[in-house]
């Protein structure tokens, strides 16, 4: 008989998330993820004003506060025809350049790498050896040096003889599927420490083009700074100097510690480039960052480096025949949510969108969700009738199958050095890896690419970065419906809105979270964290206690449960009880 076991809270996320398995003879037999928050900004932003919701929307998350801002911001501009200048644009592509590069290194370091290295093996390495190790994967880090590593070994002794591990609490350390040597396991831990104090510096970019961070500002038609390089009071000489200079320590970070430490640990784990394979279906609208406001297919206002990889979808692993992406083919399922929509329908296209909370769960506390035909507040998006997979796994297989020189080239590289195939690149190893590739590529084409045209055309003069002719709502129609696709850190992001006389009518956010934790949908169909820890009945679970297989597969995913499902008050209570 299958043995039951609940991992809740999956910790090491953003939110919560509620991971039900049954196991027989130490592997997964089925899977459910269920998403235990109710998400409800799309109720909260009727009624307001249009140019304001980005301001609600980016609070949907503390971590994905900037990607939510710039797709309700180009949603409203697609429905009211605001066409806000180039440079505005271009500072909200660093910004998005910035925010997603600095969420890989967070999501690599400090929310999955634990997964891969034991912390209190480090107590017992040799630093000179893990120097050694460093140079050996091709680590170039300014940090991989003797006196670091002993520093770093020195503290690590410290926490574990102390029984007091701080910010390592609650690992499983000592669990027999840790693998690295002692060595590896130091050096690890010395870049955990280093990308927790460099993640800082990434994220200033955002500081100046939206004052602040988390929650920038921004403005629908442009951007809510001002340019001039001979002005105190305004973005001049000297902070766009600054940017530079982070844009610059950015790239040598990834590149130099970042990029060699993910492609030795995935190495070391090899076998999980045949676990926790997912959908064989991928979605995507170009590479990170890409930004369209309507239909993808259409030319955007200006071409990016970003846009080079056309929207696309891939269907069954069929890497060699990329099929033309079709926004009419979204739709989201209820079928197995706590959610009901007007008329008994099951599914319906996010314009049309509902968000209506239906609860027919067990009263708390509850020990066992699966058995419901409804079992979770998310809903299960769908593209043509499939679950798929989006994130950096999805966009650099559609560039890889597009023939995108850089993506081809790392991928090649790592597929030779690794000795794996393309198709196993679907799999909890090549996900982790497949950020670590766009990672690099997206530093890369904003440090040569969106920096040095941004700075070409202010040396030429170009500071407008806003467009006033669509901000009175007087000039709007009585009625306008638009919709914007961004490609974000964890994913595709796509915001709805329908405007009528002034105000928002109706509202729609479908996040990477949602299309990847989604439940069951009308034709039984499991979502993306689901299949990928029960899609084969292979998935390992050695000690039902200490679940440390099923953790690495769902944090490869890097869930932002937050962005998916959330409505709590300042103090952390229940808004609203809903009974069916």
């Amino acid at each position: 008989m299958a043995d039951r076991v609940v991992i809740d809270p999956l910790t090491r996320i953003e939110g919560h998330l509620r991971i039900e398995l049954e196991t027989d003879s130490g592997v997964i037999s089925k899977a459910w993820s269920e998403a235990t928050q109710f998400r409800g900004i799309e109720t909260i932003v009727l009624g307001r004003d249009p140019r304001d919701v980005w301001a609600f929307t980016q609070r949907i998350c503390g971590v994905c506060t900037t990607v939510h801002a710039i797709a309700s911001i180009t949603a409203v501009e697609n429905a009211i025809g605001s066409n806000p200048p180039q440079q505005a644009l271009l500072i909200r592509d660093m910004v998005l350049a910035a925010q997603e590069v600095q969420d890989h290194v967070i999501h690599f370091y400090h929310l999955h790498a634990l997964d891969w290295v034991d912390v209190a093996s480090a107590a017992t390495a040799d630093p000179a050896k893990a120097v050694a190790f460093a140079e050996q994967i091709g680590s170039t880090w300014k940090g991989n040096n003797i006196d670091r590593m002993t520093a770093v070994r020195d503290t690590v002794v410290n926490l574990v003889n102390s029984g007091q591990l701080s910010i390592f609490t609650g690992g499983y350390w000592g669990h027999p599927a840790y693998k690295l040597p002692p060595e590896a396991n130091l050096m690890a831990v010395a870049h955990y420490l280093d990308a927790l104090e460099f993640q800082r510096t990434m994220i200033k970019i955002n500081t100046v083009f939206g004052g602040k961070n988390p929650h920038p500002n921004f403005l629908v038609g442009g951007m809510a700074c001002t340019i001039d390089p001979n002005h105190s009071a305004s973005i001049n000489q000297v902070q766009l100097a600054d940017v530079q200079n982070w844009v610059n320590d950015t790239l040598d970070f990834v590149k130099s510690c970042y990029v060699p430490d993910a492609t030795a640990i995935v190495g070391v784990y090899k076998e999980y480039f045949d676990i926790g394979a997912s959908s064989p279906n991928y979605m995507a609208v170009g590479m990170s960052g890409a930004t369209y406001g309507g239909d993808p297919n259409k030319t955007p206002r200006y071409p990016t480096p970003m846009m080079d990889v056309k929207p696309g979808v891939i269907i069954n692993n069929d890497f060699a025949h990329p099929q033309p992406f079709d926004p009419t083919l979204i739709s989201e399922s209820i079928a197995s949510s706590w959610m009901s929509y007007a008329g008994g329908a099951q599914t319906l296209t996010p314009d049309k969108g509902e968000t209506t909370v239906a609860y027919t769960g067990p009263a708390l506390p509850y020990t066992w969700l699966g058995d419901n035909d409804e079992y979770s507040w998310c809903k299960s998006p769908r593209y043509d009738g499939k679950p798929v997979q989006v994130g950096p796994l999805a966009r650099v297989l559609l560039a890889y199958s597009q023939n995108h020189p850089r993506t081809k080239e790392l991928v090649d590289g790592a597929v030779a050095t690794l000795g794996i195939t393309l198709e196993q690149m679907n799999s909890t190893a090549g996900r982790t890896l497949a950020r670590a590739v766009e990672c690099l590529t997206s530093a890369e084409i904003l440090a040569n690419d969106t920096l040095p045209l941004f700075m070409k055309n202010l040396q030429g003069g170009d500071i407008s970065v806003f467009d006033p002719s669509k901000w009175e709502p007087s000039s709007w129609p009585k009625q306008a419906s638009g919709y914007a696709f961004v490609e974000v850190a964890r994913g595709n992001l796509s915001h709805w809105v329908t405007i009528e006389n002034g105000e928002v009518s109706r509202y729609q956010a479908v996040v990477p979270t949602t299309w990847l934790t989604g439940p069951r949908d009308e034709n039984g169909q499991m979502g993306p964290y689901e299949v990928s820890l029960a899609g084969d009945g292979k998935h390992p679970l050695v000690d039902p206690t200490q679940p440390l297989e099923p953790l690495r597969t769902i944090h490869s995913f890097d869930p932002c449960m937050s962005c998916a499902v959330h409505i709590l008050d300042p103090d952390g209570q229940e808004l609203l009880v809903a009974t069916s």
